[in-house]
């Protein structure tokens, strides 16, 4: 315990110590100029009576500095319009400047993969000619958010670690809530994380039926009207706009009301109160100070909506909002009693479930529906008593070290508290949920995964969290997490909330299928095919020709009751130059091979198609004659390719020659046949 009382007893924190180590950790930020002239200052040194909070609440938002964390600042907006959350995070109680007892020691809690961390510090704070350098609050005299910045600081490791970021992730780990992010831009915005989908994209159209098609953004702000006072909303800005008269990139604003308004012509005007945390009125647009649009309502309601615009502040109609920014990013509102609410419904979310999980290469790490391995992706089962809305959320965290190791660490050691170097802000991987319906908890996986999921995230996206919303009927639901890239390693927390009860658990993992690791013997062969524009490469399923592709047949005698078929397609070509391939696997009935119909459904499929050397697939086939179809995914495609079965064998005794023979004559090699 510290001595209290006199001011050279005060704390002082040797894990995070007021000296260049704990603002600077690298050399391409602005701020990184600034080495050498900070000094550090305690409130009472800095103004006459400080305090936590204002007494004018108004006065409680929060001034950025010359640190880029406006991210940060926007956040805690969501803090003052909740004081259960704002509790949780300063939590009441502590003794501050003036007070009998005070040490110069706050505690402030932030919430990380799946628990809330504490998080200790003193309050000495950096300053340049004794004065605050990094954020404030609009009241001079007021230190939570220099506080709550320290502290923030200190869990990522340093100041300067806080440059650039994300408000949805700021959101959630002030909340323990979630939050959701999304482009206001059709094409443009949807960037990196949209390029590589479209391969992926490409191979779920090998379902029959169709799948979705993956929005590169909304153009809309569609919350109801119950969830618009209690939700955090942010707005920014990619480039400057025409409304903005400063030209800053990537700058986060805060929207502080959002009401509706009656015009003098009689029409509904939605306007929405945005606050900048540089605290600087930059609007230029029609609904500025002296902007053409208050000419359109009346002189009253002028007066009264630019009164309650403090520093910084300016309005703006829903219509500018949606052409002059970029993003927004909506938190959810959580009741006094934790409950989320749905920004969708405006349902409360009572119920919560949680399950942490990893992708581990060369064991679970299986990438998108567009690898052969997907599969091997760590799957869940989420049970549903009555139909509900549900809301899955997908985190991820730790590095590929960590994932490695697997999944058996513990909560508190998951969400390590700071103090031993912050946390490593990394980049994210590309990640994505789906999820099907089940009819029965046995069923068929491969089959399952050829049909088109009942509800998914359009697309795999680069961000920490996605989240996942949708309306589900009663039963069970299997779960995917995946990452874009096979071999993608991480940790993840998995979080449900709904409407109504629900259950979620993982499914009891199995060994990877290889015909090397089953019981019996195997027995090998292969052969060699071309697909030839014109007459033999009619391309998947989802074209009339699939039906002219080279066709293989495969007899099966030997039905043990579980893996006896391993398949595997190869393309002989460089890794540069590979085709999306896959294969399907088609009982052959009486009638023969040639009388096949176009829609027969194959018994075992390798899709989606993937840009990939190899594809493969092991399989429990029943004793009986097939045809299996390897193909490219567009038709008229030149390649080469060899084609290798593995099928389990009778493993008995040979003790003549003549036996030898019978035997061998149980086992039915591929020959190639043409269409």
């Amino acid at each position: 315990m510290e001595p209290q009382g006199e001011c050279d007893r005060l704390f002082e924190d040797s894990d995070f110590p007021a000296e260049d180590s704990s603002v600077f950790s690298s050399d391409f930020t602005p701020i990184s100029k600034l080495q050498g002239h900070i000094n550090w200052l305690r409130p009472q040194d800095i103004c006459e009576s400080p305090r936590l909070f204002p007494l004018d609440q108004t006065k409680a938002h929060a001034k950025q500095g010359i640190l880029g964390d406006c991210w940060l600042l926007c956040a805690c907006t969501m803090l003052m319009k909740n004081k259960h959350l704002m509790d949780q995070v300063l939590p009441p109680g502590q003794l501050w400047w003036g007070e009998g007892g005070y040490t110069g020691r706050f505690l402030l809690r932030f919430w990380q993969r799946g628990g809330w961390v504490e998080v200790r510090v003193d309050d000495r704070l950096p300053c340049i000619d004794n004065k605050l350098c990094f954020s404030q609050c609009l009241c001079p005299m007021a230190f939570w958010v220099a506080l709550l910045e320290k502290a923030y600081a200190k869990l990522h490791g340093s100041y300067e670690a806080l440059w650039a970021g994300q408000v949805d992730e700021a959101l959630v780990d002030l909340s323990g809530g979630v939050a959701e992010r999304w482009s206001l831009r059709l094409s443009e915005e949807a960037g990196e994380e949209m390029e590589e989908e479209q391969d992926e994209e490409e191979g779920k159209k090998e379902e029959k039926g169709g799948t979705p098609t993956p929005a590169r953004g909304r153009k809309e702000l569609k919350l109801p009207q119950a969830v618009r006072e209690g939700c955090a909303i942010s707005c920014s800005l990619h480039n400057s706009t025409g409304g903005v008269s400063e030209l800053w990139q990537y700058h986060a604003m805060s929207v502080l009301e959002w009401t509706d308004v009656q015009t003098v012509a009689g029409e509904t005007e939605c306007l929405l109160r945005i606050r900048n945390p540089w605290g600087r009125r930059c609007w230029s647009g029609a609904w500025a100070e002296n902007g053409t649009g208050w000419n359109n309502i009346e002189p009253a309601c002028t007066l009264n909506l630019l009164s309650r615009t403090e520093q910084g502040e300016f309005w703006v109609n829903l219509k500018e909002f949606l052409e002059e920014f970029d993003e927004v990013t909506v938190g959810y509102p959580i009741s006094d009693e934790g409950h989320l609410q749905s920004i969708y419904t405006g349902a409360l979310l009572t119920h919560r479930q949680e399950t942490s999980g990893c992708w581990v290469r060369g064991r679970s790490a299986g990438g998108c529906r567009n690898s052969s391995s997907y599969s091997s992706n760590p799957k869940f089962w989420l049970r549903l008593n009555e139909p509900t809305e549900v809301l899955v959320c997908l985190l991820q965290h730790g590095t590929e070290e960590q994932a490695a190791l697997g999944c058996k660490g513990t909560r508190r050691e998951d969400a390590t508290p700071p103090g031993g170097g912050g946390q490593e802000r990394r980049h994210p991987h590309a990640i994505g949920l789906h999820m099907w319906k089940i009819e029965k908890k046995h069923f068929n996986l491969s089959r399952t995964l050829n049909r088109p999921p009942c509800a998914c995230t359009l697309s795999h996206a680069y961000k920490r969290e996605v989240v996942l919303q949708a309306q589900l009927n009663s039963g069970f639901h299997l779960l995917i997490p995946s990452t874009f890239q096979q071999g993608a390693q991480a940790r993840f927390l998995l979080r449900v909330y709904s409407s109504s009860p629900t259950t979620l658990s993982a499914v009891k993992a199995r060994e990877p299928v290889q015909a090397s690791g089953l019981e019996g013997e195997w027995e090998s062969s292969s052969c060699h095919g071309s697909w030839v524009p014109g007459s033999m490469a009619g391309g998947s399923r989802n074209f009339p020709s699939h039906r002219l592709n080279p066709r293989f047949p495969l007899a099966v005698t030997y039905d043990p009751g579980g893996p006896n078929i391993r398949i595997t397609l190869r393309q002989n070509c460089p890794e540069s130059a590979c085709q999306a391939i896959g294969f399907h696997i088609y009982k052959v009935f009486d009638r023969g091979e040639a009388d096949m119909s176009l829609d027969q459904e194959p018994v075992e499929s390798c899709v989606p198609h993937c840009y990939t050397q190899e594809v493969s697939l092991a399989c429990s086939l029943r004793a009986g004659a097939y045809t299996i179809i390897p193909s490219t995914y567009q038709p008229d495609l030149r390649g080469h390719f060899t084609l290798t079965v593995a099928r389990r064998i009778h493993r008995k005794v040979v003790q003549s020659q003549e036996n030898l023979g019978r035997a061998i004559q149980e086992i039915s090699y591929i020959s190639v046949m043409r269409c």
